[in-house]
């Protein structure tokens, strides 16, 4: 159940075409529903504006598919991160409506084309370096799903900062910025020293020996000496887009 869905539902009860009854009914599997091995938040849409997503690392195959039928029921656009080529198979195989984004590691059920918001704003997606990709991919089409318009620039780490100032421009157009980045993870910092909207930083788990799986560009960001920077979790592109995407859509009320 989605906001659309629960408002057509209220009009629908106003004007006679559906019962009380039936509308209980309806609504009675609120706020979630217990499949046993998972009890799947059908309530999230209306609380936070998007349904609740799949983390797939750890599940079985069937058990995501099972949970993405059930959300896909009164749902689009539902997403499944971390999601295996195999778990793509499963879902297709089992009749779902589903579209894989391969170097992101999603899978979007139910998959339809949001309805941007009047006047939407840009989600701008910077990465570091090619390695950085599936992360930022992450971020970029989560999104996009959600309903933000969004740019990528990508391939644009410290080690050549020509390449990322001539996307100045751009970066200033945004209403939030992404920027994700390995090894000691020092673009968020020159990023959000050169523009003045909130950028969403995000360490990833590439680099050789110190860089420790992403802790040292992690701990670089966590003492950024740039004001406007906040850090998500290493290898986080999902938590960072959902973030990007309430700053961007805030944005345009505000306006």
């Amino acid at each position: 159940m989605d906001r659309d869905r629960l408002r057509a539902l209220l009009a629908a009860v106003q004007a006679g075409q559906v019962s009380p009854d039936d509308a209980l009914r309806r609504l009675r599997r609120l706020p979630f529903e217990d499949l046993g091995f998972a009890k799947v938040d059908t309530h999230r849409a209306i609380r936070s504006g998007a349904p609740e997503a799949v983390y797939c690392e750890g599940k079985a195959p069937e058990q995501v598919v099972r949970i993405l039928e059930r959300l896909a029921r009164d749902h689009r656009n539902v997403l499944a991160t971390r999601a295996s080529a195999a778990i793509h198979q499963a879902a297709s195989a089992a009749g779902l409506s589903v579209r894989y984004h391969r170097e992101a590691r999603l899978l979007v059920a139910n998959p339809e084309p949001p309805e941007p918001a009047e006047g939407v704003g840009l989600v701008a997606v910077v990465s570091a370096g090619t390695s950085d990709l599936p992360v930022a991919e992450e971020a970029a089409v989560t999104a996009e799903v959600r309903g933000s318009r969004v740019e990528r620039i990508y391939d644009a780490g410290v080690a050549g900062l020509h390449r990322l100032i001539e996307h100045h421009p751009l970066l200033l157009e945004a209403n939030a910025i992404v920027v994700v980045a390995g090894m000691e993870g020092a673009l968020p910092s020159v990023v959000g020293g050169l523009v003045d909207r909130p950028v969403v930083a995000v360490p990833t788990s590439v680099g050789y020996g110190v860089s420790l799986g992403g802790f040292a560009a992690l701990l670089t960001m966590l003492a950024t000496c740039v004001p406007g920077v906040a850090v998500v979790n290493i290898d986080n592109g999902f938590g960072a887009a959902c973030l990007a995407d309430r700053i961007n859509k805030l944005a345009v009320k505000v306006r």
